[in-house]
């Protein structure tokens, strides 16, 4: 099969990767890609915002099979255009994809399906959003209602930070995305990440993580787009992840489908645990980043005949062949993020680390500069690890930064520090 795989980041580098391990994988692409990824496959340089080119440049391609990595070309309808073209894609339509789009929408999904979630309300001008924070208190959650790169989400501990969020998020501060605001009651427990394979009416759970959304160690500082991630997640235990599969995953995916736009992609359920009973923090349209590195290091080649069987409607005779193994990623980010940072620091030491299937630095913001690896995002390296256990997976992994000279970044020291 020729395979094309939509995006740039550590989750497509992470995802190419386990698409190359598997033997019907005759030639694959990425558009546009990053110096990891070149490594091991053709980058294009493609405008995936636009389903028209990219349809064409399928068909020029001979693509067989097209894997969409972020959400931002999910949300604009991209895969839509590459289904009217005749090609199999994985990943959810316009219409679906808004169960990320939109917080709004997904609640209104949730309320309609029954599935657990936190209270919410919802406000498009800051007067009557500040008088609901009053009246609620805190400590309280606002969100961005669209899309804002992970970073659209502020748990306020103080109604202080609660009411400068609204003026940050209807003043613009993350664009058309905050033109609306979700406010939701503080959940307490604890947060993990199920991801689960849906062909529009079948659902298959391949896997869970944990990530560390906070820049800072013991979880301090401002969210990020995630500084680490491990799996599989302690606190989805069997019993959880039965109970969040049967009042949250399927109520949804049977109501999308009542709707007239049945879900097609991985299905990410961001879950508060508490007392063994979850509750619907938000969905994600795509495998996270960086929780795909650790699916994707654990799953290997049998992640691409997964998602083919999710993409041709194949989902009720495929299964997941899990080892007893855990695996966790590093984020190696440039200094200064989740601010601002500068780019183009020369990263060395790559060559010498081992890559094969339990070692890999899965490139998220890297560029190839005159034989040089330089740094080019704010979250640039993943630096991934597998292991009989999360300590011997923790241990690896760590190693393999210490070995990397690059004096323009920073990690955190105490990734997977909740189940160790």
């Amino acid at each position: 099969m020729n395979i094309l795989i939509l995006g740039s980041g550590g989750r497509e580098h992470a995802l190419a990767w386990a698409v190359m391990q598997n033997p019907k994988c005759d030639k694959l692409i990425v558009a546009p890609g990053n110096a990891g990824i070149a490594q091991i496959a053709e980058c294009a340089d493609l405008d995936i915002m636009n389903g028209g080119l990219v349809a064409t440049f399928a068909e020029e391609n001979a693509i067989d099979f097209v894997i969409v990595g972020p959400e931002a070309p999910l949300a604009a309808g991209v895969a839509d255009r590459l289904r009217e073209a005749g090609l199999l894609v994985f990943g959810p339509s316009e219409a679906a994809a808004r169960l990320e789009a939109s917080k709004s929408f997904t609640k209104e999904i949730c309320d309609a399906a029954g599935a657990p979630t936190a209270g919410y309300a919802r406000f498009s001008e800051a007067g009557p959003a500040k008088d609901y924070i009053r009246a609620q208190g805190a400590p309280i959650v606002i969100k961005a209602d669209g899309l804002a790169a992970g970073k659209g989400v502020i748990v306020a501990m103080d109604e202080a930070t609660a009411l400068a969020a609204i003026d940050d998020m209807l003043g613009g501060a993350f664009g058309g995305a905050g033109a609306e605001v979700v406010i939701e009651e503080f959940m307490e427990g604890e947060e993990a990440s199920l991801f689960v394979l849906v062909d529009g009416e079948t659902v298959l759970s391949i896997g869970t993580a944990q990530d560390h959304k906070r820049v800072g160690e013991g979880d301090t500082g401002p969210n990020t787009g995630g500084m680490g991630a491990y799996s599989p997640a302690p606190v989805l235990s069997v019993e959880v992840e039965t109970r969040a599969m049967d009042e949250i995953v399927r109520p949804t995916m049977a109501e999308m489908a009542r709707r007239g736009m049945p879900f097609r992609g991985v299905l990410y359920a961001g879950l508060m645990i508490k007392d063994g009973a979850p509750r619907l923090v938000e969905y994600n349209v795509r495998f996270g980043d960086p929780e795909c590195q650790v699916l994707m290091l654990r799953l290997g080649a049998q992640a691409m005949d997964l998602m083919h069987a999710a993409a041709e409607g194949r989902l009720d005779e495929a299964q997941v062949n899990w080892s007893d193994d855990h695996a966790i990623t590093v984020v190696m980010a440039a200094n200064g993020y989740p601010g601002s940072y500068e780019k183009g620091s020369e990263i060395k030491g790559l060559d010498a680390l081992p890559e094969d299937s339990r070692n890999m630095v899965f490139h998220a913001g890297t560029a190839a500069r005159e034989g040089a690896i330089v740094a080019s995002g704010g979250r640039v390296l993943n630096v991934t690890a597998r292991g009989d256990s999360l300590a011997e997976a923790r241990e690896r992994a760590y190693a393999m930064v210490e070995a990397i000279d690059w004096p323009g970044g920073f990690y955190r020291r105490d990734i997977g520090w909740r189940a160790l």
